[in-house]
């Protein structure tokens, strides 16, 4: 870290990618990333942009984990104001060949109740879709709990599910306590607490652990789960803004300066993260080395970053991802 005056500084760094072996997953996920299993290998269904474990790949903190560099620089990353010093979002990429189990995740108050600091709150962010892709969200009006838990047992839970059609470019807002299964058919950025709690209440005969009785307590009849609406303004789209996280769509135009990232409610720099959903970029400023940004990379943008832009190296399309701290929703 650069330090001037009382201030010290960290610049934007690359984060390598974390493949995360899953049953449901795939052997081959290119052209997305460059990865193929091995003959004899796990499958893999998720790819785990943000995670504690992943690595930074350039900076003064290359080769540590994430969990490690926001231990020892979360002022640095976070700023000031942050309610706690964790990395405060998981940020993914799913691969589903098959269907993931029918599962609900808890709120913060059932995650703290049973000793884990959060619950796990997300979205969904359509990167591609297939003609038929659809994912299940939320039970259908007038399903019960008693109901759910019989359905569960007799293999028929399917019948109770809210089906969604995703076409790609949606987003996908799913709150804790909303019973979901993605399907086949869609490539999702998946943006959630940083939090992997998930309560498998169906897994069509896989012989994985079940979580029926804390699925019962987790699950919420009603929740505000569904497909967000875009919200165009004059340099980006947000494409959801709701408690724990934003996501945003930069309009690219060549380059843009860091300044102008920021968007016009946001009062002081925070944590960020540039997504490259396609094409490819470069970061520069003065101090630091310039991060290329490839197709599917991701940066952290520290809130103590020195000031730098962003290139345009070909069909960038950049997303922005930063936390929203509870009470504090833009």
């Amino acid at each position: 870290m650069a330090t001037t005056g009382q201030t010290s500084q960290l610049a934007p760094f690359r984060i390598a990618p974390h493949f995360d072996p899953r049953v449901w997953g795939y052997k081959d996920l290119r052209p997305w990333f460059d990865c193929v299993v091995k003959e004899g290998e796990p499958l893999i269904g998720e790819v785990w942009l943000t995670g504690d474990m992943c690595l930074a790949a350039t900076g003064p903190f290359a080769g540590k984990t994430l969990a490690a560099i926001f231990s020892e620089a979360h002022t640095a990353l976070l700023g000031s104001g942050a309610p706690s010093p964790d990395s405060p979002l998981l940020i993914k990429v799913l691969f589903a060949q098959q269907k993931l189990s029918v599962q609900v995740h808890p709120d913060d108050a059932m995650a703290q109740k049973y000793g884990d600091p959060r619950g796990k709150t997300e979205c969904w962010y359509a990167l591609a879709a297939e003609p038929e892709a659809n994912v299940a969200l939320g039970l259908k009006p007038g399903v019960t709990t008693e109901q759910v838990e019989r359905e569960i047992h007799d293999g028929t839970l399917e019948e109770s599910l809210n089906v969604v059609h995703v076409d790609a470019g949606d987003m996908i807002f799913v709150d804790a306590g909303t019973v979901h299964a993605i399907w086949p058919g869609p490539i999702l950025m998946e943006t959630q607490q940083n939090c992997d709690l998930t309560y498998r209440m169906y897994d069509y005969g896989r012989p994985r652990e079940l979580h029926i009785e804390k699925s019962i307590e987790a699950t919420k009849l009603k929740t505000r789960a569904g497909k967000v609406q875009p919200k165009v303004l004059g340099d980006r789209t947000v494409l959801i803004d709701v408690e724990y996280f934003r996501v945003e769509r930069l309009t690219m135009d060549g380059t843009r300066t860091s300044a102008s990232l920021l968007s016009a409610d946001q009062t002081a720099p925070g944590l960020a993260f540039l997504f490259a959903a396609a094409g490819a970029g470069r970061i520069a400023g003065q101090g630091f080395e310039p991060v290329d940004l490839p197709q599917r990379g991701i940066v952290a943008i520290p809130a103590s970053s020195p000031a730098f832009t962003v290139e345009d190296l070909g069909g960038l399309d950049l997303i922005r991802i930063t936390p929203n701290w509870p009470g504090t929703t833009r």
